[in-house]
């Protein structure tokens, strides 16, 4: 009997749900059987993007659904470090920072971005695990884009933290033909890889960039684990049938990563990073979204740990 509209919205939530997440399920329980050298690691991150509570109430509620470390964006204000620091090691995670800049003039882009990151890599009460830089824009020039990398490389060597650069639309590596161009002419240049941006800038699943894809997945670090399409950065839920063929592309990427990490027995991250509205889909005038943030973060940490561990 076909499903109609009426009821599929007549079916209680855990109903709908199991008949949503077949397909997403499978692909934990089809964990690729690759080879590990010791040394790798995995540790998954949640996002505070779109959180309504403390970073007390976010620590407890991150730890509690089994996250190993949260990733948020540098306070700056020494209150607001304060406050991180005592829920971090309240809740026993680690941390990874976001370090970044606004303005639109260059110079005073890079003072902002400079004093944001040499903050928090020389802060002297907890390491990160990584710092992930939002910084230059997609109208700087190449060499103007290309001091922000050389600190960040500088940085990386003098504290030994790792530093990446986010692709990101509207930065430095906003487009997978783009960031090429740094990949190849910067030997150390690190990645976050939020493919998701991508997807969209180029309108497609990228199946015509296989070398611009590669040789940024060489790269990588660092994954942002959000599934985009050629449309938009996010999809409305990743367990929804209709998104399986993105779903499907942005796990071949996330494995040929972690193959990488394992084989060279090289620590991995990864963010869980679904966002809120308006990167969730939302109904008209009401701007109810339409799936629960949270819980798709967690059934993805749920799944990728399954997966990868």
């Amino acid at each position: 009997m076909p499903l109609t509209r009426r009821k599929f919205f007549g079916l209680g939530a855990s109903a709908t749900t199991a008949m949503l997440l077949s397909s997403l399920d499978s692909m934990a329980l089809d964990k690729p059987a690759f080879s590990s050298r010791a040394g790798f690691s995995l540790k998954i991150m949640a996002t505070n993007w779109g959180f309504r509570g403390t970073t007390d109430e976010f620590c407890a509620k991150a730890k509690k659904e089994g996250y190993d470390g949260i990733e948020m964006w540098w306070p700056g204000d020494k209150a607001g470090q304060d406050d991180l620091f005592s829920a971090l090691k309240k809740h026993q995670l680690e941390v990874g920072f976001l370090c970044g800049g606004s303005s639109s003039n260059p110079t005073d882009h890079l003072a902002e971005f400079k004093k944001a990151i040499d903050a928090a890599a020389n802060n002297t009460v907890q390491k990160p695990l990584y710092i992930n830089c939002h910084a230059g824009r997609d109208y700087f020039t190449f060499e103007q884009n290309q001091l922000f990398i050389d600190h960040t490389t500088q940085l990386s060597k003098k504290t030994g933290i790792i530093i990446m650069h986010e692709t990101h639309r509207s930065r430095i590596l906003f487009a997978a033909s783009v960031a090429r161009q740094y990949i190849d002419k910067i030997p150390d240049l690190r990645l976050t890889l939020d493919i998701s941006h991508w997807c969209t800038v180029h309108e497609s699943l990228l199946g015509d960039q296989p070398e611009n894809v590669a040789r940024a997945l060489d790269r990588t670090d660092h994954i942002h684990a959000r599934v985009g399409h050629p449309e938009g950065p996010q999809v409305s839920d990743p367990r929804a049938p209709e998104w399986e063929g993105a779903v499907k592309a942005h796990i071949a990427w996330w494995d040929t990563i972690v193959e990488k990490k394992k084989k060279a027995g090289l620590p991995l991250t990864i963010l869980t990073e679904f966002g809120p509205p308006d990167y969730m889909p939302t109904l008209p005038y009401t701007r109810q979204p339409l799936a629960d943030q949270w819980a798709i973060n967690v059934h993805m940490m749920q799944l990728l740990r399954k997966r990868y561990s």
